[in-house]
């Protein structure tokens, strides 16, 4: 398998809540770990969630377990739920 790289991220919505989750991608590339988290984001009714390069960043790479590694193959990248996100 692959190794995945992961982008911790800390985002702000407009009502003030603070979501953290991880975006998980098989490139090491910020700008479309920044691209994935607004998509999710918006696709989560956040789309004004103010997210950047600053609170985007990559943390480390890992093998992706089963359910990641299904959301990356299935939309480019994958989504690791942590505080304060929707179930």
């Amino acid at each position: 398998m692959p190794l995945s790289h992961v982008f911790d991220t800390y985002v702000k919505t407009a009502q003030g809540r603070i979501m953290h989750f991880d975006v998980v991608l098989d490139e090491q590339d910020q700008a479309k770990a920044l691209q994935y988290a607004k998509e999710w984001l918006t696709s989560i009714g956040h789309p004004d969630a103010v997210v950047t390069q600053e609170n985007c960043a990559f943390c480390h790479s890992a093998e992706a377990p089963p359910e990641l590694r299904q959301q990356i193959e299935n939309q480019g990248y994958g989504i690791f739920k942590l505080e304060g996100c929707p179930k």
